[in-house]
């Protein structure tokens, strides 16, 4: 099994995302479409993501009924999300892990959100803020 971890990043609407492959190379055309698809994901977050790391690796050595699998780390101040997809087609793993990851961005962007206005407001009761 080879295990070379070749970074190729690139900044993507201020996005750094860096691609690591691990067990081989997966292709010009799998980086190019993994840089192009999850700069879409991400790109309404973009100011909000510092860096989104990239790793496909073969699963299918490891366990077979597993195939090639993507997955993503995207980095939030201050917290990390994750989204993974194993497919027999890195493609089809890449979409799905795209995704998945901008959801879970979105999520965690709501709830941080959401925990700054608590704070910034105080706790508000059921009927509205200062109601007893």
């Amino acid at each position: 099994m080879r295990n070379a971890t070749r970074p190729v990043g690139a900044r993507a609407g201020g996005m750094k995302i860096k691609i690591r492959e691990l067990d081989g190379d997966v292709g010009r055309e799998v980086r190019a479409h993994a840089q192009t698809r999850i700069a879409l994901a991400l790109a309404r977050f973009a100011d909000r993501i510092g860096e989104v790391l990239v790793r496909f690796s073969d699963e299918s050595e490891r366990q077979p009924s597993q195939g090639k699998r993507c997955e993503i780390e995207v980095v939030l101040s201050p917290r990390r999300v994750h989204a993974a997809d194993d497919d027999a087609d890195l493609f089809a793993a890449v979409e799905r892990a795209a995704a998945r990851v901008a959801r879970s961005v979105a999520r965690a962007l709501e709830q941080e959100r959401e925990l700054a206005e608590r704070a910034a407001g105080g706790a508000l009761s059921p009927r509205g803020r200062g109601a007893p």
